[in-house]
């Protein structure tokens, strides 16, 4: 069955899904024409707008200071979170530790649960990092299977080793949560007037991460999704022994080690030595501890969060010859968040000015309840993420619609980011953007993975709305 399911999946995606830059092309022009026909209703002074006067509108809003432009730093956050992951994952001491879990697993079943358990795990502190992680314990596990006769269903296993991606946005490099911990990262992806309309008294508190990542609710769902996925990836596991292809086995560049012991004067051995890396980690760590001192570890943003994960990468590599070639590595993953991100941007910017937003938000808010808001956020998160393959663009889309909604509704600001953030994080089980890094590690193909993440999502779907349900 599940062989079917997976065959019939990756044909219907092979088939109708273009490259994400093409959605995002699409997107775009959709929402333009919208705004033209649909859109700038009651500003034309008491009189309609004509189709020009809302071309030029809808111009300035694209192009403006909340249009195409707006995410550049915010990308460059996102840009980092990925690279910095990459590199601490590449690092000897994270390599040695996934050889030794690679030689625990005794049969094909517990394979692929170790690697789904500790690909959400990882994900949870950096999607980045639980990204790469993920892959190569896949790959190493397969490997060590391998090596003591035993057969794994390679795609299984890479799927397993995806699974990082499927709880990421619940965890300490989500997107949404945290660009609304403070004002100066709210602004920097929501329009202004969503911020402005959160502020009381002239003061915006932010949303604590005790009302996102560490509440009771994602504590509750992560908590489950760390049991339910291993046990679900354990049931997936193919019975026979001709539904089992293993996984094709190859050196790495990430696994190499690129130091050959060789000097040739000084500038190698500064690039070599750990003096330049740990005293910059040192200074990081320093800088990092004044925050939390001036303010509050559940008020860190992206920009803590990646210091952090920055001076980590460096203490493990310990040169800056090794840190720097694992981060070309990684950056070669950022291609996707540098060219889409500000034509995500810019259907926000549209949809902000045009009126579109309002209108969705409030013809949602028409129907939804204190208890339904939450689960149709959800759903409609999931179903935009298919479309919109960042969670931090789709977050600057659809944020501005989810804040509304649960104020028309009564729900926390809390509880709607981690709506949009689950509906986001789920489907990334059928949209292989992000998996292109894991892919090229272990070989396999994304149409070989679908079917089996497709299962998971299913579970781990209703796992997410029993959450926002019954809290």
């Amino acid at each position: 069955m599940i062989s079917k399911l997976g065959s019939t999946l990756s044909k219907l995606f092979c088939k109708t899904a273009p490259d994400p830059f093409v959605i995002a092309v699409g997107l775009t022009l959709i929402t333009a024409i919208l705004a033209v026909t649909l859109g700038y209703e009651g500003q034309g002074a008491g009189s309609e707008l004509s189709v020009a006067d809302k071309s030029k509108l809808l111009l300035d809003s694209w192009r403006g200071g909340d249009g195409l432009w707006k995410f550049l730093a915010f990308g460059m956050q996102m840009c980092l979170i990925l690279v910095t992951g990459h590199a601490l994952a590449a690092s000897r001491p994270v390599r040695k530790m996934i050889d030794a879990l690679a030689r625990i697993p005794k049969h094909a079943g517990s394979a692929a649960a170790l690697v789904g358990f500790f690909a959400i795990m990882f994900g949870l502190i950096n999607w980045g990092l639980g990204l790469i992680v993920g892959a190569l314990l896949a790959r190493e596990v397969a490997r060590s299977l391998r090596s003591r006769g035993i057969r794994a269903h390679g795609a299984l296993l890479a799927a397993a080793g995806y699974m990082g991606l499927l709880a990421w946005h619940g965890g300490f490099s989500g997107s949404a949560p945290l660009k609304m911990t403070s004002k100066a990262e709210a602004e920097s992806v929501l329009p202004s007037s969503v911020v402005e309309s959160m502020t009381v008294d002239g003061v915006f508190d932010g949303v604590s991460l005790s009302q996102t990542v560490l509440s009771p609710m994602n504590l509750f769902v992560c908590g489950g999704l760390l049991v339910i996925v291993p046990a679900v990836l354990w049931m997936l596991t193919p019975k026979k022994d001709d539904e089992i292809i293993e996984m094709p086995m190859s050196d790495d560049p990430i696994m190499a080690d690129i130091d050959d012991g060789r000097l040739s004067g000084f500038p190698d051995w500064i690039e070599r030595s750990p003096v330049v890396v740990w005293a910059l980690a040192a200074a990081l760590l320093a800088a990092y501890w004044r925050f939390v001192d001036q303010s509050s570890v559940l008020k860190m943003g992206p920009n803590e969060i990646n210091m952090v994960m920055l001076a980590l990468g460096l203490i493990l590599h310990g040169s800056v010859r090794s840190y720097v070639s694992a981060a070309e590595d990684g950056a070669a993953g950022c291609s996707g968040i540098i060219l889409q991100f500000p034509l995500y941007a810019g259907i926000m910017g549209m949809g902000v000015s045009s009126g579109l937003v309002a209108e969705f938000s409030h013809w949602i808010g028409s129907f939804a309840t204190e208890t339904t808001g939450p689960l149709v956020t959800f759903v409609s998160a999931g179903v935009v993420n298919l479309f919109v393959p960042s969670g931090g663009g789709q977050w600057g889309i659809q944020g501005p619609i989810a804040l509304s909604t649960g104020a028309e509704v009564g729900v926390s600001p809390g509880k709607m980011i981690m709506s949009v953030a689950y509906g986001d994080q789920l489907t990334n089980m059928l949209q292989p953007f992000w998996a292109l890094p894991l892919l090229a590690i272990t070989r396999v193909k994304a149409r070989e993975i679908v079917g089996y993440t497709a299962v998971v999502m299913v579970v781990a779907g209703a796992w997410m709305a029993i959450g926002l349900l019954i809290f």
